[in-house]
């Protein structure tokens, strides 16, 4: 199977241009409405598209309509992100060091808190600057209070009065200090106890114009904690609907762009037309003759639609679009091809280095334990650009040899002969080509086992892991689970335009 896959994404590979409007609604979801609008204001085409299999007609839009298009791509992207990522949590927006927003934003900031210490430097003092901060604080503080909340917000109200505020500023009564002092209490009262040491730094702080910066500074926190702690309690109600929601959604966007499945429709035929392929060369005598009719055998739509989201285990992810439906899940299934190469190298090297190994040693749960961690530890870059497998994998072979003799002298074993250290070093090297052998067995074992568990239905035990992937079993259950969870769930949103789509695909074969 992982043959198959490999070469149907080679092939694959080749083929064509995405148009403006996909790229937007990729940055879309990958980013937020800015990126799109940035997009579409630049009107620069991507130098790097692919062409859209069958598009349909060009139809002109209006700005308006891109933004209003990429406002619904958003929320939809928000409402699944919190419903699939357990731990979504909106973090403040940092600006990237020297840029022109963050400089522009520091010399605003820094002329209004300027402006506030020379009113407040004058004779008399001018509050007027400092009664609206006031104010904005007043606000943000109600903001964080539950409907049960009375007592304390009758407490904010009667303190922070506005009027009475400014009653005392005319009559040079107004103590901003005893007014700090009571703000800095009610964030302690009010705030997480993660933000109890910022809210304590606050009564350090002596000058006012300082002290009002450094609280608008932690109420901002305050607002992300309380902000996520909404995000976390919706969560459960969230999930009963996100599933409609989010069809709803994708069906507003085909409505404005009609060639929004073009992609999906691409991949799941390549998915049957593989699938056909495989039934009906097994359908083929031994001697190698047609079989008794000409047809190929048609694929169950189930079958079809399993096989495809395995193909997206072994996607091309520079060259290939990704198919519009699971587009928002695109970066969880890179994580999981990275991880399944990562366990299919891991298991090489280990297959490679029991079946070597004596008796005596490769049945010690220690020693294989340890030598998994080590082989699990030089492996644990395989994601970044500057990783090199080879050298990896050369390491690998010194690190696996030495622990072996280790292993023999401690059970009264005759240690490995240079020969065999040789012959180990070689083959373990050799599981850095993607045609290795026994780097091909892994990788196809892997793929049967979550093509098993996909097919079972996500029941409980998990399906039996074939031979050679005992070892690696553990973390295998891992990434299975998080696998079949993003499909399943995939499913339920998508299996209508799933169904109607291999419908015609069928019929057609």
């Amino acid at each position: 199977m992982s043959e198959n896959l490999d070469k149907s994404n080679k092939n694959e590979a080749e083929k064509s241009k995405s148009t403006d409007s996909e790229q937007g609604l990729e940055d879309a979801v990958e980013g937020s409405d800015e990126a799109l609008q940035k997009k579409i204001k630049s009107g620069s085409p991507n130098t790097q598209r692919l062409q859209r299999p069958h598009s349909s007609p060009p139809r002109f839009v209006t700005v308006e309509e891109l933004l209003e298009t990429a406002r619904g791509v958003t929320n939809m992207v928000l409402a699944h992100e919190i419903v699939v990522n357990g731990d979504f949590q909106i973090k403040p927006v940092e600006l990237p060091e020297d840029s022109l927003e963050k400089r522009v934003k520091e010399i605003v900031h820094k002329a209004f808190w300027d402006c506030l210490s020379v009113q407040l430097s004058d004779d008399p003092p001018s509050y007027d600057h400092a009664i609206k901060l006031v104010g904005e604080i007043k606000e943000t503080l109600l903001s964080f209070l539950l409907p049960g909340h009375t007592r304390l917000r009758n407490q904010i109200t009667e303190v922070l009065d506005l009027d009475l505020i400014k009653q005392q500023a005319e009559n040079g009564a107004l103590d901003i200090s005893k007014l700090a002092e009571f703000i800095i209490g009610m964030m302690g009262t009010l705030c997480a106890p993660a933000r109890d040491e910022e809210v304590q730094k606050l009564k350090d702080i002596k000058e006012i114009v300082p002290l009002f910066r450094a609280i608008f500074s932690v109420l901002d926190l305050m607002k992300l904690d309380m902000a996520n702690f909404a995000v976390s309690s919706i969560r459960p109600h969230l999930m009963q609907q996100s599933v409609d929601y989010e069809r709803k959604k994708f069906q507003e966007l085909l409505e404005k762009q009609p060639n929004s499945l073009d992609f999906v429709t691409q991949w799941l035929e390549e998915a049957a037309d593989d699938l056909m392929n495989q039934k009906y060369k097994n359908a083929l005598p031994a001697g190698g003759g047609a079989p008794g009719s000409d047809e190929r055998p048609v694929p169950n739509p189930v079958a079809v639609q399993n096989y495809a989201y395995l193909k997206l285990l072994k996607w091309d992810h520079l060259q290939r679009p990704f198919p519009e439906t699971v587009l928002m899940d695109q970066s969880r299934f890179q994580e999981l091809q990275l991880q399944l190469e990562q366990l299919t190298i891991l298991g090489a090297v280990l297959l490679v280095t029991f079946s070597m190994a004596a008796s005596g040693i490769s049945s010690q749960a220690n020693f294989a334990e340890k030598l998994k961690m080590i082989v699990k530890i030089l492996l644990t870059d395989m994601h970044l650009p500057s990783f090199h497998l080879k050298d990896a994998l050369t390491t690998t072979g010194e690190k696996v040899c030495l622990e072996m003799s280790s292993c023999l002298s401690q059970c009264g074993l005759t240690p490995l002969t240079t020969e065999k250290e040789t012959v180990l070093k070689g083959q373990i090297q050799a599981v850095a080509s993607p045609d290795d052998p026994i780097r091909r067995i892994m990788d196809s074992r892997i793929l049967t086992f979550l093509e098993t568990y996909l097919a079972s239905g996500h029941q409980k035990p998990l399906p039996v892991v074939p031979v050679g992937l005992g070892p690696i079993q553990t973390e295998l259950e891992e990434v299975a689970v998080k696998f079949v969870r993003l499909v399943n769930y995939n499913k339920m949103v998508f299996s209508p335009y799933y169904d109607a789509i291999l419908s015609k695909i069928l019929v057609r074969s």
